[in-house]
Parts: C-alpha cells; structure tokens; sequence
C-alpha cells in the first residue's frame, strides 16, 4: 500500500519543520514541505531530513495559485497540514501588509486549492482528505488575572495585526466547511518553544543574548503572563487532531504552564547558569524597555476537549523543557549564528533600538 501524501506549508518553519520531521521518523506519509524561505524559513530546520525519499521540498508561496494546482495535481494529497503564516506580533506592528497577503490571503488560495482537489477525488479519498490549519491563542484576544482560559467557544477578539490576520484566516477555515463541505480542522495554540525556533521570539532571544552577554530586553514590567508549550507535546497534539480530530472542529493546545515573561527570562538566566557559569549571575543582564504598543497581559488556554476527546495532554514539564531548549541552543551554535543575518541584526535593531 503506497504511503499517503501530506502537504505541510510552512514546514521550514519553527514548528513546521518540527511536525514534519516527526512525521517522518514515525514514518506516517510522504511529507511535501512548500515553504517560500522567507527571514524565518529555515532549511537547515530539515536537515535530518536529509536523504529521505520520503519527503520533498518545494520552495514556493501559498499564494501562488499555479503552483498549488501543479502541486496538488502532482502530489494528489491525503492531507493539507498549513502552518504557512507571517508570525511575529512586533513585526506586524512594523508592517501588517505582509500579515493579510500571506496569512489570509494564502490561506484563502490554499483553501481554493483544497477544494478543487477534493472536488476529483472519488468518494473514499474524498471522505478521508483532511485540511489541518494550526492557528494561535492570540485570536481570542487578552485575559485579565482572574479570567478562565480560553475555549474553543472564546469569542474572537484579536488585539494585534497578527492576531486579526489569523483570525481572518481561522473565519476563512470555517467558511470553508460550511460552505463547501471541505472537511477543515483548526487547532489554536498557545505559546511554543524548543529547537530550531528563530531567535527573535523571548525564550530563544534571551538564551543567545545571555550566552554573549548582551542586554535582555524585558518589556514593560515583565508581568505579561503566557502559558507555555513544548514544540514537540504540540506536534503531537497535530498528529492526534489530524487522525482523529472531527471534521469542522476546533482543537485548543495549550501547555499547562502559565508564567510571567520575567519569569521565563529569570528560569533561562538560571539555567545558564548551572549549564555555564559565568563570571556573573546571568540575571544582571535583564532591562526593563518600553512596552510594544497593545501587549496582550495574559494568555491560557484550556485544553479539556482535546484532552477528553482526543486522549492528549501535554507530557514536557516546563523546567525540563526550557533546560534541554537552552542546552540545545549552547549545542548547536552554527545554527544560531547561520540564522543571525543582517537582515535578522537589522530587524532586532529596528524593534529593540528605540525603546530603551
């Protein structure tokens, strides 16, 4: 029996090349990664990947409708999995444009794509296709301190370019199902970390700074509270929803693990530490800078019913997660500095230079 085929958009990225290269060690379907390389697409991310048959790269954009119907009509997929998204808050206050044309969008040409491909398919192919679209916590908008978490029955309120993006694109899933019958799932997610992750994100923008002794550039007074996921409990959590999740359903993911941002950047400071001790507690390195315009206080997401329908949880403790992130980090310091272009030195400076 011929293995089947998923398209996974964004598969260079963070968390895409992480769910793409489980994919392929549990060896569940011939992996298509279409990633357009953009300042965080990253090869590198797939390089054990290297030699495997089994998967395929195409450089491409999800908003190339030629393309997806040439790659659809070669590849005749059982499955879209689409973490294709510009996806950085800060950016997206710089610039929303890039975030509609990709984030919506590509979304809407990928689901365009989706259906034509559905619409030829016979009827037990077409019962079993799934289009996975992994989208954030963020569309739900900002907790106070006392608030439940977020459900999937939230209603959407996004604070941020970004967010209205992505909730446009979530809209966009929806409509898609209800209108066509194209059978979408959307998981929502809360904050990720691990490998691989672009150092413009706090967890591993504070281990590379800390390690060269640089400043640590905390905003406002650091009490922003986000609740923290194991990039890897994350892409089980996809595998799960993707093989068994119910057609037209939303799927919160969430960590477990609620810190403050001061928090978080004091554990790295101490994990540090113990990994390589310096000539001074790592902490000494913390500023306090402005804060980014509308930061969100407080995300949370309550995981109950991809717990209770889909037998997940997950599994990484917070501490254990974030000591083997910042060891993998001191590890692999050519991948740091490959990705620690101009552009990406530029970028930091524009975000970070006139806010102290």
């Amino acid at each position: 029996m011929n293995e089947p085929v998923w398209i996974v958009t964004g598969g260079a990225g963070f968390i895409g090349s992480a769910f793409v290269r489980l994919a392929r060690a549990r060896t569940l379907a011939r992996v298509v990664t279409l990633d357009l390389l953009t300042y965080a697409g990253n090869l590198d991310n797939l390089a054990p990947l290297e030699g495997d048959a089994g998967h395929r790269f195409v450089r491409g954009d999800i908003c190339d409708s030629t393309l997806l119907a040439r790659l659809f009509a070669e590849e005749r997929p059982a499955a879209v999995v689409n973490f294709a998204a510009e996806s950085h808050v800060d950016r997206s206050i710089h610039d929303a444009a890039p975030f509609l044309r990709t984030n919506v969008l590509g979304t809407q040409a990928l689901l365009d794509a989706a259906r034509a491909h559905c619409a030829g398919l016979d009827g037990d192919a077409r019962g079993a296709f799934r289009f996975l679209h992994v989208s954030t916590d963020e569309v739900y908008g900002s907790l106070g301190p006392g608030d439940a978490p977020f459900t999937e029955t939230t209603p959407y309120s996004p604070n941020s370019p970004y967010a209205a993006s992505k909730a446009a694109a979530d809209h966009l899933v929806r409509a898609a199902r209800h209108t066509w019958g194209l059978p979408t799932l959307v998981t929502n997610c809360s904050n990720n970390y691990g490998p691989y992750q672009f150092p413009e994100k706090l967890i591993p923008l504070v281990i590379c700074n800390a390690r060269d002794g640089r400043p640590l550039p905390v905003y406002g007074d650091g009490m922003q509270v986000r609740d923290w996921l194991h990039v890897d409990d994350h892409c089980e959590a996809l595998l799960r929803v993707l093989a068994a999740g119910r057609p037209g359903e939303t799927y919160n993911v969430g960590g477990e693990n609620e810190r403050t941002n001061i928090e978080t950047v004091r554990a790295i400071c101490d994990a540090l530490d113990g990994l390589v001790p310096g000539a001074a507690p790592r902490a000494s390195l913390i500023r306090y800078v402005a804060d980014r315009p509308g930061h969100d206080r407080r995300y949370a997401i309550d995981a109950a019913k991809i717990r209770r329908e889909l037998g997940w949880r997950p599994r990484t403790r917070f501490e254990d997660g974030l000591r083997a992130t910042v060891a993998w980090y001191l590890d692999n310091d050519a991948w740091v500095e490959r990705v620690r272009t101009g552009a990406y030195r530029e970028w930091i400076a524009a975000n970070y230079g006139n806010r102290e």
